[in-house]
């Protein structure tokens, strides 16, 4: 769900406990970790702050709820799907194309790096982090190389991105710079894919 999107309610007409955990991602998109409160949650979706706490007794059981919400869509909607390629270069490859391609995502896992020293943040990042290395080692493993070349590769990837993310996003965000116009992007996109898949 995107701010603009109206919240689902259950059959009593409150916003369910997802609709708040959605609410808190979307502002950590826009504004950070910092910005995640009760009251302005409470007015963007149009309710008072006692709808909040029928499901949440604090802010930091919001954070928590949201967080576990990204990291399980992020682990379906991508690393899930991927599952099913058998070819571990094609599966590589199409990791690679939807990851360039995906932004909101980026943009919460790009706060949320910024945010590391909360202590509800940085767990969540670490297990992401290292789930993401496992699955790249594990690719890069079955694409050919030894264990130690696959999980080098694994890193390089994987800095490779979180590289990317800092350039594109932060550049374009904090320094009004344009993002790379789609043809160069694409063809970057191909470069690190005959680069790092083997």
């Amino acid at each position: 769900m995107t701010t603009d999107t109206p919240a689902r309610t259950d059959r009593t007409g409150r916003l369910s406990a997802d609709d708040w955990a959605q609410a808190a991602l979307d502002l950590i998109a826009e504004q950070g970790v910092a910005a995640v409160a009760v009251e302005p949650l409470a007015r963007r979706l149009g309710v008072t702050k006692g709808s909040f706490y029928w499901h949440f007794p604090s802010r930091e059981s919001l954070l928590v709820a949201a967080l576990e919400r990204w990291e399980k869509t992020e682990q379906e909607a991508i690393f899930g799907q991927l599952e099913q390629i058998a070819d571990p270069r094609e599966r590589l490859r199409r990791l690679f194309d939807l990851v360039a391609h995906e932004y909101t995502s980026h943009i919460i896992y790009s706060a949320l790096l910024k945010a590391l020293d909360h202590p509800i943040v940085a767990p969540v990042i670490g297990r992401v982090s290292q789930r993401r290395l496992e699955w790249l080692a594990a690719s890069f493993r079955q694409a050919g190389l030894d264990p130690t070349a696959a999980l080098h590769r694994a890193r390089l990837a994987y800095a490779a991105y979180v590289g990317f993310l800092q350039l594109n996003l932060q550049l374009t965000l904090q320094l009004n710079q344009t993002r790379l116009p789609r043809d160069e992007f694409e063809a970057f996109v191909e470069h690190m894919m005959a680069t790092l898949i083997p």
